[in-house]
């Protein structure tokens, strides 16, 4: 009835001498373990959910070697976590997509790096940066500079990002410094293998319990007057530690080439695509052997000045590969060559863009000026410059094709998934504006941000998860028009009931919030929340293949017991009610916060619950009914008012039939899952009747096969009879 990791559980098991084969995500959650780590807790999100996922499903496993595994509400409280390692030598890691987790989080991590820890902590954070990414374009470096944290980046290679899991723990204990592993989406789904090591039971752990809490020590505290004694700590003591073990162990790599007199230094999450960038000069083999030396920082913050020192003196160049912006390293590695009076030059984003992704493409137009200038002689350059000319000309050859067709590429916005139980939702909003006029829409993350897209177009800012009712708290004084603000029941217990939800009563605000139950937090992989239906919902509404709906009603106690007043619950699919209870809030007159739990289960989940029930029953031959829609290709009239209005995948478009119509008509494709939107929008607008339900019937009993036998035989019967030629 969920995603099952099922095989990576096993994986956890593997023992010293197997060879681990997997993603890179998958290893970091493995080292864990190899790493004696205590507890675990974190908030799922991309691209690092899997970690965490997967141990909350290894619950068993994790009980046996006395790991305790925390799913958390937030970020934040995952990162307050943390707190445990402050006093004692309790290792502790914690996950969350970077950085809008990192974000929620920094308030507990600032009073964690302040007082500095005594157990090592190592902070997993998805760095979703990049064109792939699915958050505001910012970078973890700035948490670790500002809050003297350790930042690693490990070189995307699994027997190495394992090593930089383990280290991370002992730098962290050796230093005292809380430590951050930012991994990009290329790094945690990178695959390769890695020969594993036995997991290390923790040495304090469920199964050997302190007797005593530590003794009283006010120096532990983030609290004046000995936070200014940290910042002192800090500089004085913490990055001194963390230099001279990264140093020592050889954190950071070292690989030579024949140009002896340049260098490349680079992030270690960069150094795959970079190899890939040399391999279009002929500068690296196929087997990763770069003939630039390189300097891979697979740990950024802090640097280790004599290293980048030694590394840079005698070269007659070197190039900085810094993802992102601004320039941290860049700015910090200028800084500390000029103090030790090393003259080389310097290169980075004079060469590189200042922000975006550094895609293997992107990288070879940055050493491209950077080979001519120091290697010019280097014949590969010429040919790596026209495949770059290649990429860029037929690029403006498709641009210009296009404009003489005096068209653009297709959009292909994201959406929501078929039968989502969202979408209907915002098909009512459309309708309920005829009534109304427009609306602010305070949108929020979450599936819901695809109705920002067409043919919805709603939602006017997105301030982060859970903030959309307190994001219009500005807006509503000013606003002749009630604002709506709209957010999922995860981001309702992320952020939403207190930053929106209690400020809102608190301070007698007129809004209308609309919430979305799926029951699950679906946008970051449908993992179970506190208002998730319980095992035993599930197999019951599995056995009737039936809806979930109204089976927790821990949201809607919730807003109760705070005081909310004006409450409405509806069903999504029902468009009609959907439409009038939007009409409603808008013109009550009731002056106050007025709620729209607006309710049905996620698709995702429905048919991972009822598919396997389905299968089932048909391998047992029992008779099986699905509904499944239709239009009329006789009544279609071509206006396809439904397609604007819904945005289904599978309600598209085909050639009209009859010869003497040009219009094409609508049409249910496979795929459908029968929600039965297209016909309640249909019914809720008032629109065209082409819409058709039918019951499909498989393994039909006795009498529905003579029914049918009959039905057919007069529908023969009443068919005119074509004359046949003799």
């Amino acid at each position: 009835m969920e995603v099952s990791f099922s095989k990576e559980v096993e994986m956890l098991r593997m023992g010293a001498g197997e060879t681990f084969h997997g993603e890179g995500i998958l290893a970091i959650t493995k080292a864990l373990l190899q790493s004696g780590v205590s507890y675990v807790g974190g908030y799922q999100g991309a691209p690092v959910s899997h970690l965490l996922d997967v141990m909350v499903q290894a619950k068993d496993y994790m009980q046996e070697l006395g790991v305790h595994v925390e799913a958390c509400a937030n970020e934040a409280s995952a990162a307050a976590m943390l707190g445990a390692s402050i006093h004692y030598p309790l290792r502790g890691a914690v996950t969350w997509k970077s950085i809008v987790g990192t974000n929620v989080a920094a308030d507990a991590l600032s009073n964690l790096a302040s007082p500095g820890v005594t157990g090592g902590v190592l902070v997993v954070v998805g760095e979703d940066y990049g064109e792939g990414a699915s958050v505001i374009q910012e970078r973890t470096h700035a948490y670790a500079l500002k809050s003297s944290m350790l930042l690693l980046d490990p070189r995307p290679d699994l027997t190495r990002m394992v090593e930089m899991v383990e280290h991370g723990f002992r730098l962290s204990e050796a230093s005292n410094m809380p430590a951050l592993m930012e991994l990009r989406i290329r790094a945690c789904h990178v695959r390769g293998s890695f020969v594993a090591k036995d997991n290390q039971a923790p040495a304090i752990s469920s199964h050997h319990l302190m007797r005593d809490p530590a003794q009283f020590d006010y120096s532990r505290l983030a609290h004046p007057p000995v936070t200014f004694a940290h910042e002192k700590l800090k500089h004085q003591e913490r990055i001194p530690a963390a230099r001279a073990y990264i140093q020592e162990h050889g954190l950071n790599e070292h690989f030579d080439g024949e140009h002896a007199d340049l260098g490349l230094i680079v992030q270690g999450g960069l150094y795959n695509t970079l190899i890939r960038a040399l391999q279009q000069f002929d500068l690296a083999d196929a087997f990763g052997n770069a003939r630039i030396p390189m300097l891979v920082l697979n740990v950024t913050c802090p640097l280790v000045p004599d290293q980048i020192a030694d590394f840079c003196a005698n070269k007659r160049g070197v190039l900085l590969l810094e993802e992102g912006q601004p320039d941290y390293l860049e700015q910090e590695i200028a800084t500390l060559l000029r103090r030790r009076a090393v003259d080389t030059p310097l290169h980075g984003k004079d060469f590189l863009p200042q922000g975006g992704e550094y895609s293997a493409e992107v990288m070879a137009q940055g050493l491209l000026p950077f080979v001519q200038r120091y290697l010019p002689q280097h014949a590969a350059a010429h040919a790596t410059q026209d495949w770059l000319q290649a990429n860029a000309k037929r690029r403006t050859q498709v641009s210009q094709t296009l404009q003489a067709l005096g068209q653009a590429l297709p959009p292909r916005p994201p959406s929501f998934c078929i039968g989502c139980p969202e979408r209907p939702v915002f098909s009512a909003l459309k309708l309920a504006q005829q009534d109304i006029g427009p609306v602010h829409v305070a949108a929020d993350i979450g599936c819901h941000a695809f109705g920002t897209f067409e043919p919805f177009s709603s939602g006017h800012t997105i301030l982060g998860y859970g903030m959309s009712l307190a994001s219009r708290a500005g807006v509503s004084p000013a606003m002749q028009r009630r604002v709506l603000s709209v957010m999922g029941d995860g981001g309702f217990w992320h952020n939403g009931l207190l930053t929106g939800v209690q400020s809102a009563l608190f301070n007698g605000d007129d809004a209308v919030l609309l919430i979305f139950k799926n029951g699950y937090t679906s946008a970051t992989g449908t993992q179970d929340i506190i208002s998730t239906p319980d095992d035993a919902a599930k197999l019951e509404a599995a056995d009737k293949l039936q809806s979930l709906a109204h089976t927790n009603q821990t949201i809607e106690r919730t807003l109760q017991g705070l005081g909310v007043q004006w409450m409405r619950s509806v069903h999504t699919y029902d468009v009609a009610q959907v439409r009038e209870t939007l009409v409603e809030a808008f013109n009550s007159e009731f002056n106050g916060l007025k709620v729209i739990v607006a309710e049905g289960e996620c698709q995702l989940e429905r048919q991972r619950r009822i598919k396997p029930w389905i299968a089932n029953l048909l391998k047992q031959g029992k008779r099986v009914q699905r509904v499944k829609y239709g239009v009329d290709e006789d009544v279609c009239n071509g206006d396809h008012a439904c397609i604007r209005l819904s945005g289904c995948p599978t309600l598209t478009l085909k050639d009209n039939p009859d010869p003497l119509k040009v219009d094409p008509v609508a049409t249910v494709i496979d795929g459908c899952v029968g929600c039965g939107l297209c016909g309640e929008n249909a019914h809720a607008a008032t629109l065209c009747p082409s819409f058709y339900r039918a019951e499909v019937v498989q393994n039909p009993t006795l009498w529905e096969r003579l029914v049918a036998s009959w039905r057919g035989r007069i529908v023969r019967a009443l068919q005119p009879q074509e004359s046949v030629a003799a």
